[in-house]
């Protein structure tokens, strides 16, 4: 990739000299005698870098420094003069000169300038690709839909998102929960801070003290070191905690203590640590009704659900599945696109299915189709449960057989259970974390009722 630069001087024997230096380094160069000459081939060619004499007739350095930065921001600048003196200097770092070169100067002086404001453009370059990036994936872009409820859930980001309010996210597993709280933290002050997700029923018990707060050297057997928890990962920014409703009891307690007065203990710690930490909760369960049950604490649940966002299932945003399906088809076909994403069949099918899965679900289907050889989605290419149409569920006394007579309940109630989880299994090829979402039980929960039947053998 060639790098232009352009040198400003009215001295013919300081151009051409350093025309020279810098072709030698592989630099494309062009000379003007002046500003004035230097604005139209700035109006003519975008340079990389400007060398530029300070003192000339006409315009000066300093001025032709300020057109230049409204031209051509990117551009790097680097002032050249023999009369220098500090008022100069501050000025022209105050208008974006990457540098001040008095004159006399060494031919290496130049030459390592010239590289160093090269680079620091580059990299002021890649910091704004990369931010225009973390933008375009964690704002609202990462949420697909312009369903009423999907606009009712955007307009509360916008107006959580600036606060340092703690939110709580409550929607049934694949709704993208998380893609809330990352759009939350992408919109607020914290988005230079990290963004750390955790779900919390993937951690065991035994160890989650230690993932939130940390633990010190010898603080348990396997503890052979310091190590930093999720507290002290998100300082400045925020913590996700998905799952929030699996956090144990007892733990609880210190979470509160955590988010109240900012300030946790490392397990095995004498010393408490500030934290300054956003916290966005999320669950697909009834925080309520675990408060009922006394399985979630009261004054946390509260402290949490400061601001609730509830995020509707798929079965409820209709609409949003053909803007969903070329989303996902885009993201797994490569291009040359088909002129028909979707057949009308196909859509049928996907409009009149209940996706206990979700929006997660919709996009292994789409993602299936592609894997498939499809460049359209086809009614072959969807799976035989689309076919058949939303299983009913059992609930209603006309859909499940009651019991007999004296029949024991208990036993019963197990069989209806044990059939379901089955049923699950079969439905997700054997993927028992599939098969929990399908259900939308927590992956622990699905485990422990398999081992209940014993089906827990891998």
């Amino acid at each position: 990739m060639e790098i232009h630069v352009l040198v400003v001087d009215d001295e013919l024997s300081m151009r051409e000299f350093l025309a020279i230096l810098l072709d030698r380094e592989g630099y494309t160069v062009d000379q003007a005698a002046s500003a004035e000459e230097a604005l139209a081939c700035l109006e003519r060619k975008t340079y990389d870098l400007v060398i530029s004499d300070v003192k000339m007739p006409g315009l000066d350095g300093i001025t032709l420094l300020g057109r230049i930065k409204e031209m051509t921001p990117d551009t790097a600048v680097l002032l050249m003069t023999a009369f220098s003196t500090a008022e100069q200097a501050v000025e022209a770092m105050r208008l974006g000169a990457y540098d001040y070169i008095a004159k006399p100067f060494k031919v290496e002086e130049v030459k390592i300038l010239a590289r160093n404001a090269l680079e620091k453009r580059d990299l002021k370059r890649e910091n704004l690709r990369l931010r225009q990036e973390v933008q375009e994936r964690y704002s609202f872009s990462g949420l697909i839909g312009k369903s009423k409820k999907m606009r009712e859930v955007y307009s509360l980001i916008e107006k959580v998102a600036p606060s340092t309010a703690n939110v709580l996210i409550l929607g049934e597993s694949g709704t993208g929960k998380e893609l809330v709280a990352r759009a939350i933290h992408y919109n607020s002050q914290r988005k230079g801070k990290p963004f750390v997700a955790v779900n919390c029923g993937a951690i065991p018990e035994t160890l989650m003290e230690s993932e939130f707060f940390g633990h010190k050297k010898g603080a348990f057997t396997g503890a052979v070191g310091d190590r930093a928890g999720l507290f002290e990962q998100a300082e400045g920014g925020t913590l996700f905690l998905d799952e929030i409703g699996e956090v144990p009891l007892q733990l609880q307690a210190k979470l509160l203590r955590a988010i109240q007065e900012k300030e946790f203990r490392r397990v095995g710690g004498t010393l408490d640590q500030k934290a300054d930490v956003r916290l966005v909760a999320a669950s697909n369960r009834d925080l309520e009704e675990q408060v009922k049950e006394g399985s979630f604490r009261e004054d946390l649940f509260y402290r949490l659900n400061v601001v609730q966002v509830k995020m509707p299932p798929l079965r409820e945003r209709g609409d949003d599945i053909p803007i969903l399906v070329e989303h996902f088809y885009k993201k797994y076909v490569q291009p040359p696109y088909s002129d028909r994403i979707i057949t009308q069949g196909a859509l049928k099918l996907l409009m009149s299915y209940g996706f206990p899965g979700n929006v997660r679900e919709l996009e292994n289907l789409v993602e299936r189709c592609s894997v498939l050889g499809n460049r359209e989605i086809s009614e072959e290419c969807l799976p035989p449960q689309l076919h058949a149409g939303k299983r009913p569920e059992c609930g209603a006394v006309t859909e499940c057989e009651l019991p007999e007579e004296g029949m024991d309940l208990e036993a019963y109630l197990d069989g209806i259970e044990k059939r379901i989880l089955l049923q699950a299994l079969e439905r997700s090829g054997g993927v028992k974390k599939k098969a929990a979402e399908l259900l939308k039980l927590t992956f622990r929960s699905f485990r422990y009722r398999l081992a209940k039947f014993g089906m827990d053998e891998e």
